[in-house]
């Protein structure tokens, strides 16, 4: 019975009642947009950390730390023979490191330079590119980040200058042969890339390497006194820093829901409150105030449900087009030191969708049962004349 006067009801209030499903529906997109958004941004960092970067994890010379370039200088020897098998059958690639300077007209850059295996098909950075060379000067790849800051163009040439295995200062011509675009700007920017065959003659260090990637197909046990790396090892800061950044998200989503929680209430308050004269008039005729109440409670749960339905139809294919094309971005975070997408992929969680829902559903019954149970308390006589308490 009740459910029935309250379709009714909500049916015959037109406007007023699909402005309440409207702005409702607006609330349960943005909060699960704004929430996708969010995740797709840590996920993409991490895929794109392991895309351009770790693969399968790799095995590291003893003494190498990434994290400090004082190291570099002794961190490196010949590559153990089991690494070098991989290499050779394509399931691994070396990678020899090293500091020098370029002299981009005549400014002095420090950059990490780092020979790599050409042929390697593991890790999302074009070393191909550099097979196509046919010039005498050193080939040299580098991010579009790098080209930006030292102004180097596919063509330019430049002085490289290193310190060989033997602590002797040595300098080369190299020119840009390629400029790779990428979502890492830990790769982007302050990395040069050349043939390893190619800076083990310059360094002195012949078949050396500072540590090997190999592919996520492959899980090799050991290599000497070489040190393995997994991929939960190499991705563990980034993880860290996702786990403290935690609190954060649950902030923005609770900022988010609030925020939607004021919009909801205001519209159904009022709503409710619009109608006092009605309410008096149902116990003016006997209504009991329980089953008034629960009238337009029930009225707040079909808004709920009529909400989620029309989010559904009304936001769901603009959801799914974001989710499959992404969103573009009109920043360039790369600059920041943040390894974020130009066009960003939302993702949705079907924990995030259901208790966003839910939280909604209950909010809606909240103020919907809260406004109708304070007028329910009035005198009905004092309910149709619209006083106020």
């Amino acid at each position: 019975m009740l459910f029935n006067i309250a379709l009714k009801n909500l049916v015959g209030a037109g406007i007023r009642t699909w402005l309440n499903v409207f702005v409702t529906s607006v609330s349960i997109f943005m909060i699960i947009f704004s929430s996708g958004m969010y995740t797709g941004m840590k996920q993409h960092a991490m895929n794109v950390s392991i895309d351009t970067e770790i693969a399968g994890g790799a095995f590291w010379h003893p003494n190498y730390d990434p994290y400090d370039p004082i190291t570099f200088e002794d961190s490196h020897s010949t590559t153990p023979s089991i690494l070098t098998e991989l290499v050779e059958s394509n399931k691994a690639l070396e990678v020899l490191v090293s500091q020098a300077s370029i002299y981009p007209d005549g400014r002095v850059v420090p950059v990490i330079m780092k020979g790599i295996t050409l042929e390697q098909e593991i890790l999302n950075i074009p070393t191909k590119e550099i097979l196509k060379y046919q010039g005498k000067n050193i080939p040299i790849l580098i991010g579009r980040g790098m080209s930006n800051y030292t102004k180097l163009n596919i063509g330019d040439t430049f002085i490289i200058r290193w310190m060989d295995d033997n602590r002797t200062y040595d300098a080369g011509l190299g020119e840009i042969v390629f400029i790779m675009d990428s979502d890492n700007f830990k790769i982007d920017f302050g990395h040069i890339w050349l043939p390893i065959e190619k800076m083990q003659k310059m360094l002195s260090m012949e078949n050396e390497s500072t540590y090997v990637v190999f592919d996520d197909n492959i899980n090799p046990h050991s290599a000497g006194d070489w040190i393995k790396r997994d991929v939960k090892y190499l991705i563990r800061d980034m993880e860290t820093i996702i786990e403290q950044d935690r609190p954060n998200a649950i902030m923005i989503y609770i900022i988010l829901l609030s925020l939607a929680a004021m919009g909801i209430f205001n519209a159904q308050t009022l709503s409710i409150f619009r109608r006092k004269k009605e309410i008096g008039t149902l116990m003016a005729l006997g209504m009991h105030k329980r089953r008034v109440v629960l009238l337009f409670t029930i009225e707040g749960a079909m808004n709920a449900i009529f909400a989620i339905i029309l989010t559904v139809l009304l936001f769901g294919p603009l959801l799914y087009y974001f989710s499959i094309y992404g969103v573009p971005l009109p920043i360039d975070y790369s600059d920041m030191g943040l390894i974020i997408a130009k066009r960003l992929i939302p993702i949705y969680s079907m924990p995030l969708l259901i208790a966003t829902a839910l939280i909604v559903f209950l909010i809606l019954l909240l103020v919907s049962y809260l406004p109708s149970r304070k007028i329910s308390k009035m005198h009905p006589v004092d309910a149709i004349r619209g006083k106020t308490t």
